[in-house]
Parts: structure tokens; C-alpha cells; sequence
């Protein structure tokens, strides 16, 4: 189809990209914590998976391709910072399910890192988002450990989630204002 303006549209159909598949819920949390530093309210970071770089292809300085890398050790959390002198570190994760999160998705080494936070005083939690369900939950570290001491499940209902965690509402700017929820557990400041 041609329009007046000269521009052609494309009438095929679309291929289906699943590249950035699952990073929305990271993607949106980047963004509120952009806000959050614009406005000066907090410093939280995305932290970089830790990695060494074996190989690299210089075929000109501006064309540089890293060609071969592995993971030097394993990474703690997604997010680390500071919000009104308080530590706050969290993991974010989404699920397809409707019913569950997978314990799957979260590394014991990662769970062991939010207790140490946690029983440092720092701020642990993590970010869960049901995409089915367009529900995103955060749930404090000391919930998170105490269903794992009280249960030998694979995953946490989301009746859990329901009763424990805090349902995190979308917004506009910032996106997901989970620091609404961090007021709440550091004492409503």
C-alpha cells in the first residue's frame, strides 16, 4: 500500500522475535530506576553479569566483537543501591505460570546472598512477575527464607505471593514504584 506522502507500508506478517523474550519486567525496572536517580530520590544500579573475555575479533577499533567469554564466578543479585541510607539489593524474575513460581529460577548461591543482606540489616528482597497474569509481587527476603525453611516445595504458590508479598501496581513514571513498598518495610519514612 502506498501513502500520500510516498511512504510504502509493509503488508507482510511480522516474524515472531523471541530475543528479548522474558527481560519486560528488567526492561521496566531499569527505567524506574533511571527516574529514581533523575529525581535524586535513589541510586540503584543493574549489576553486570561477571564475565572474562577470552577472545576478541579488532577487525577496526569502532567493529571490536568479543568472540569468546565465560562467567567468572556466579553473579549475586539483578540490582543493588542505595535509597535514604538504607542497602537495598533484590532479584527480579518473571514466570509463565498462573499457579507458581518455580524455585528453579532462583540459584541457591543467590538465596544465600539476600539472607546475608538481610541478616545485615540491608533491604533483600525479590521482584516476581506472573506475565500471564500481569501481576508483579515483592516479596521480603525473610518471607522468602521462611517459606523455604517451612517447606519442601519446588516453587511458592502464588497464594503465597497473595498473602505475603506486596503487590506492586504499574505506573507511569516511575513504572514500578516498589520504593512505595521499601517505605513500607524500613518503617514509612
Amino acid at each position: 500500500m502506498e501513502y500520500p506522502n510516498g511512504i510504502k507500508k509493509n503488508n507482510k506478517p511480522s516474524i515472531l522475535s523471541y530475543r528479548n523474550r522474558g527481560m519486560t519486567l528488567e526492561s521496566e525496572l531499569n527505567l524506574s530506576n533511571e527516574y529514581y536517580r533523575d529525581i535524586e530520590k535513589a541510586y540503584i544500579y543493574k549489576k553486570p553479569t561477571p564475565i572474562k573475555i577470552t577472545k576478541v575479533d579488532y577487525p577496526s577499533r569502532d567493529k571490536t566483537v568479543i568472540k569468546e567469554a565465560f562467567f567468572t564466578i556466579p553473579s549475586t543479585t539483578d540490582y543493588n543501591g542505595l535509597y535514604n541510607g538504607k542497602y537495598i539489593d533484590f532479584e527480579a524474575k518473571e514466570t509463565k505460570s498462573n499457579t507458581s513460581f518455580s524455585l528453579n529460577n532462583i540459584h541457591p548461591h543467590q538465596i544465600k546472598h539476600l539472607e546475608n543482606i538481610h541478616n545485615h540489616q540491608g533491604i533483600a528482597f525479590i521482584i516476581v512477575r506472573f506475565t500471564n497474569l500481569n501481576e508483579t509481587y515483592l516479596l521480603t527476603a525473610k518471607d522468602l527464607l521462611d517459606y523455604l525453611k517451612t517447606t519442601e516445595k519446588k516453587s511458592i504458590p502464588l497464594t503465597y505471593f497473595k498473602e505475603k508479598a506486596y503487590l506492586l501496581k504499574d505506573g507511569y513514571r516511575p513504572r514500578i514504584d516498589y520504593l512505595k513498598i521499601v517505605d513500607i518495610l524500613i518503617g514509612g519514612i
